[in-house]
């Protein structure tokens, strides 16, 4: 599998890097390290193109040794059109993007780029939490159960991903109890008890006889206090789907979603509504 990286050279591509070197690690994937420089209108090749290679060729020295990694530099009217782009043309897995350096109090700003990929890849896409440095395999999957339309899409990749690597798989199920449609709290939690225990015994029936599945229900006033009761590995890493407004095999960032991204400590892989698992 091959794992398109958006890179500039600041700490946003760094954690972006470190981010693909730790799933490519894991998963044994290979890694296409893009840079996208403003197409000139003139037609010419593009100023930059030599500095951004040095720049991709000086990042890719620093990756551990046993991770393929190839540069490109692409050239497109923006930088989600360009990685985007050549994700397509590379049958690309998955899209992995740094974070805005500009959130104070959460690790998680999306900016501009991040956004537009966010709404539009046809493809997964990880994000990483500003300052991320992890460039080890991965030590535990979650994924975030919910009723809604793309569920049953994510929990299957994450299913899939746990198995192939043997990784312990987490589910989570989180109840923002002020904006919880029963007015009992404790009935919500039920529910959302209820409905875990169901996802984790599919999970269950996928999975090979023992491996290792949990579930977690954290409740809190909002969705932010209740990913904040809960405790994170720094080799964790959150499957969640798309919003049920996305087109179909397309992402659509919806607003538990976009709550959660401001609160995670680690970083997320969201998964397009109606995804099929790649063949490989």
């Amino acid at each position: 599998m091959r794992y398109v990286v958006g890179f500039t050279n600041n700490d946003r591509g760094r954690d972006a890097l470190a981010l693909a070197t730790s799933l490519a690690r894991t998963q044994g994937a290979s890694i296409d390290l893009v840079t996208v420089l403003d197409r000139p209108q003139d037609g010419s090749v593009g100023a930059g193109t030599n500095r951004a290679l040095a720049a991709l060729q000086e990042a890719i020295e620093g990756i551990p040794g046993g991770v393929e990694v190839v540069p490109h530099v692409k050239l497109a009217d923006s930088f989600a059109e360009g990685l985007l782009e050549v994700a397509h043309d590379l049958d690309a897995g998955l899209i992995v993007i740094g974070a805005s350096g500009n959130g104070l109090l959460r690790r998680f700003t999306v900016g501009s780029v991040a956004n537009a990929v966010l709404h539009s890849s046809p493809v997964p896409v990880g994000l990483a939490p500003r300052g991320y440095r992890h460039r080890d395999k991965m030590t535990r999957l979650t994924c975030a159960v919910g009723t809604r339309a793309g569920a049953e899409a994510v929990l299957d990749v994450a299913v899939d991903s746990a198995a192939r690597r043997g990784m312990p798989l987490r589910l989570i199920s989180l109840v923002a109890l002020d904006v919880s449609e029963q007015s009992d709290s404790g009935e919500a939690i039920n529910l959302a008890h209820r409905h875990a225990n169901s996802v984790l015994a599919r999970a269950g029936a996928q999975l090979p006889e023992g491996h290792e599945t949990t579930i977690t229900v954290a409740h809190g006033r909002t969705i932010e206090q209740a990913i904040d009761d809960i405790e994170w590995d720094p080799g964790e890493i959150v499957f969640v789907g798309s919003s049920r407004l996305a087109k179909r095999s397309q992402l659509f960032l919806g607003s538990t979603a976009n709550k959660m991204l401001r609160a995670l400590p680690v970083p997320m892989i969201v998964v397009p509504r109606d995804w099929n698992l790649p063949a490989a």
